[in-house]
């Protein structure tokens, strides 16, 4: 009897097609060659003899970290922020070049201090900069949504890693649509941000500190982070189980809180009608692992993706804060309303953190109901949780997908497996209308510009060859 001939097809599909046609079965190689520019990097890094034993140990760090919520409290008490100073997403920026998204968040912000009565004066107070200054939320140790903007007088969530004391931070969500961090500053924007700065913050701080002082101790965001992909969610646009969860561990203490019970309701209803709430969480979650592996030299594992709106930024564990940026790109997805993409900003946000901790676009095969917010199909889904784990240097085994036989998300980005395959991270995430003031005007998916790998490949080449000559 004669074996049926198998034929391995490496590259494009052209051949294997043909083949199979013929009833001889193909097993096809996703292969393709590295990124132009990168061979001689990649050859360095990989013989590079340090390079396996950092990646092991960074991506060990993060994995170790678990997350709990501590505490809430104003910005200029957490982060010393001072009137005129406002931290934004994505890697530094001026306001020259700053988005309309971005323009419109500081502009609302600027409003909501004090520092103009009307939004639109506040234009001139950046272009002057004599009494303002912009930094990224990623170098105070927070990160924010969109345009990220946080100022002095803004609530942030605290998280904790309990092994280490480390803590990160990141505003109150504000729910979807015209609101700050999509650009908008209409009167309804303020009055929200102001209720939630009078009333909702401090709700939340009596609440989160009973539930931290009590027996049961801090909520532990990590493990609702856990529970929550396993019940649809993946932690970037889908959060609603998080929220639930979050609020079923909150919502007593907030009611014996002794805030008067028509705030207290309004609140409750506020949270339990954003299902965004627990990206708020999600997202320091995630830098609070990240930055276990930050300074870990010679590792090539991504420990920050955040966008500006203008450029996106990455960083790495053996390169300390230095960015490598590209261009932010135009998402592909689905639009509100009589939206299109003539009206959406490039991509922006530090909520990318979550890809690039393992979940949210990377994760997308856990909640397969995201496709019908960000577009895409579900075997889309499932193929790209699966195309991710060739980018990276393990799995979380923590965080879990059930359709995948419960195996690990994808963790620890590597710039040398980018490089070498041309795969780049998915990422899902918000759109935002181009001019200030607009909001949001769809969701989608997105994805790095390729350029920032081989940058950030180029310097770490540099790192190890310089480690060699010593």
């Amino acid at each position: 009897m004669t074996t049926p001939a198998t034929v391995v097809n490496v590259g494009a599909d052209l051949f294997a097609d043909a083949i199979a046609d013929q009833a001889v079965a193909v097993t096809r190689v996703d292969w393709r060659p590295p990124m132009d520019g990168t061979d001689a990097d990649l050859a360095t890094l990989a013989a590079d003899p340090l390079r396996r034993t950092a990646n092991e140990r960074a991506l060990a760090a993060m994995l170790e970290v678990t997350a709990t919520l501590v505490d809430v409290a104003p910005a200029s008490e957490l982060l010393g922020l001072e009137p005129g100073q406002f931290l934004h997403a994505g890697p530094p920026i001026a306001w020259e070049r700053a988005s309309g998204p971005l323009r419109g968040a500081l502009m609302g912000g600027a409003a909501l201090e004090g520092l103009v009565d009307d939004p639109e004066d506040a234009a001139a107070l950046f272009e002057s900069g004599t009494s303002v200054s912009l930094e990224p939320c990623h170098h105070r140790s927070t990160v924010g949504p969109m345009a990220g903007v946080v100022t002095p007088s803004m609530w942030m969530f605290v998280l904790e890693d309990a092994a280490t004391g480390r803590r990160t931070f990141c505003s109150l969500n504000e729910g979807l649509g015209k609101v700050l961090r999509y650009g908008a500053y209409g009167p309804e924007v303020l009055t929200r941000l102001r209720w939630m700065r009078d009333v909702l913050g401090p709700l939340l701080q009596k609440a989160v500190r009973a539930v931290r002082d009590s027996g049961q101790g801090p909520v532990d965001v990590t493990g609702i982070l856990t529970q929550m992909l396993q019940m649809g969610d993946e932690a970037h646009n889908r959060n609603r189980a998080g929220t639930l969860m979050l609020l079923r561990d909150l919502s007593p203490a907030m009611v014996t809180s002794g805030t008067g019970s028509a705030d207290v309701a309004e609140s409750l209803r506020f949270v339990g009608g954003n299902d965004h709430f627990f990206l708020n969480l999600a997202m320091p979650a995630c830098k609070l692992a990240l930055d276990a592996a930050r300074g870990t030299e010679g590792s090539t594992m991504v420990v920050a993706m955040a966008r500006n709106g203008t450029d996106f930024g990455i960083q790495t564990a053996g390169t300390g804060d230095e960015w490598f940026t590209g261009p932010a790109q135009l998402a592909d997805g689905l639009f509100l309303g009589d939206y299109g993409p003539d009206d959406a900003n490039p991509d922006i946000g530090d909520s990318a953190i979550t890809e690039t901790a393992g979940i949210g676009g990377f994760a997308m095969a856990t909640a397969p109901a995201i496709v019908r917010l960000v577009g895409g199909s579900v075997p889309d889904a499932l193929a790209t949780t699966r195309r991710m784990h060739e980018i990276t240097l393990g799995e979380n085994p923590r965080w879990t997908v059930p359709v995948l036989e419960f195996q690990g998300v994808p963790s620890g980005i590597d710039v040398t497996r980018v490089c070498r395959t041309g795969i780049l991270p998915q990422i899902n995430t918000g759109m935002a209308g181009k001019q200030a003031g607009v909001g949001q005007v769809g969701a989608g998916l997105v994805t790095p510009p390729a350029e920032i790998f081989p940058k950030a490949l180029a310097r770490l080449a540099e790192l190890a060859r310089e480690r060699a000559a010593r």
